[in-house]
């Protein structure tokens, strides 16, 4: 075990501070003071080595998420900092303070995560839930663990049978109902609902109703995928001709890296019809011909030059729920994903083809946005 982490000095907190300050695009930066004070001289090293190797910023935020909350849990549960390697032990006294019985708590005080350790870690914002994790939040964490391990050129546990045992049977002792990232998905007429509430000339009513179109209609971008969305990504295609009508306005977006692509592949998605008008409304009212194109909107009505966090694009889709006199927590960006799917399948489009537009590369997990909104209704649902 390692000996008992010091009291960092003034000078060594300062030093990582500045060192986070160079990769801040990628990490939780409202909290570069915390982090300084919790996150050791090598663990930083760690995340400038990946970033300079260019690991996607989603992935890196995660992990640095997730670095700070076992270094902040070693801590308070061992008193001590995150050993490399970290034996087995450890690993397994971090499972059994996460995937834990409430049931078994309820007669149990011992059982699961210590009182002192949760108040610890709650005291300082790292848990909020008062149950036990998700199964998927602690295999992730163990994961990124395994791979920072690994990183430092070291071997760990991770793949010990012991440790492979205890999360089985922690997971089969308390079964937990999967919740979806979005409690409902945004369908054609929920969009319509949100659209609504974006009728006015105003740059944020402008900017919002682009937003929300661009990112159903290009096939429920993610909210990542849309607040980094820059002009440089955008080719003007050519008109498309419809047999009654005019022709409809036509725009590829050219999606470089996303989450499960490295960006060496061209992958382009297809705007066309009124998502290419709105989008063109906006770059013209914001007067953006170049950089990032959803921007943060100011108190008097001034567009930066910064482009939206992802969860700003969040915040959009609930606060226009909200007025569209919908429960907001029940809607959040990744239902544009999901309502897309779910969309094409209410309209009879094939599954191909609905995943050509929204890029995913499992049928299995688009399937299942896509079958949910048939089985209900289908014959096999109808048997009686």
């Amino acid at each position: 075990m390692a000996a008992p982490r010091k009291s960092p000095s003034l000078g060594g907190v300062e030093r990582r501070a500045v060192e986070l300050d160079t990769i801040a695009s990628v990490l939780p930066i409202d909290r570069r003071d915390e982090l300084a004070e919790l996150l050791t001289d090598s663990d930083v090293e760690t995340l400038r080595h990946l970033v300079n190797e260019g690991m996607g910023a989603n992935t890196l935020r995660a992990i640095t998420s997730d670095l700070a909350y076992l270094e902040a849990w070693a801590l308070a549960a061992t008193k001590r900092s995150l050993p490399w390697p970290a034996p087995e032990a450890l690993l397994l006294k971090f499972v059994a303070q996460h995937l834990w019985d409430p049931q078994k708590r309820a007669t149990d005080p011992d059982h699961g995560m210590p009182t002192d350790v949760a108040d610890n870690l709650r005291a300082q914002g790292f848990l909020k839930s008062t149950g036990p994790h998700a199964p998927a939040t602690v295999r992730r964490r163990l994961a990124n663990w395994s791979s920072l391990t690994k990183w430092r050129g070291l071997d760990g546990a991770f793949a010990s049978p012991p440790l492979k045992s205890a999360i089985r049977l922690a997971v089969r002792a308390v079964p937990r109902k999967r919740s979806r990232k979005s409690a409902k998905a945004v369908t054609g007429d929920i969009l319509a609902k949100l659209l609504a509430t974006c009728s006015s000339d105003s740059l944020r009513d402008v900017r919002d109703r682009a937003i929300l179109m661009v990112a159903f209609a290009s096939g429920g971008r993610r909210r990542s995928e849309v607040a980094g969305l820059r002009v440089e990504q955008l080719t003007v295609e050519e008109p498309i001709e419809m047999a009654h009508g005019p022709p409809l306005p036509s725009l590829a977006i050219h999606l470089g890296r996303t989450k499960t692509t490295t960006g060496e592949q061209d992958d382009v998605v297809y705007l066309t019809g009124r998502p290419v008008d709105a989008l063109h409304a906006w770059l013209a009212a914001a007067k953006i011909g170049k950089g990032s194109v959803f921007r943060r909107i100011g108190r008097w009505g001034t567009v930066s030059k910064r482009a939206l966090d992802p969860q700003s694009v969040n915040a959009i889709v609930k606060q226009r729920a909200e007025k569209a006199g919908l429960a907001p927590g029940e809607f959040s960006a990744h239902g544009l994903r999901s309502g897309y799917l779910t969309e094409a399948a209410n309209r009879g489009i094939p599954l191909p083809e609905a995943m050509e537009q929204s890029r995913h590369r499992s049928v299995q997990q688009a399937s299942g946005y896509y079958n949910s909104a048939t089985r209900r209704s289908g014959r096999a649902a109808r048997l009686l």
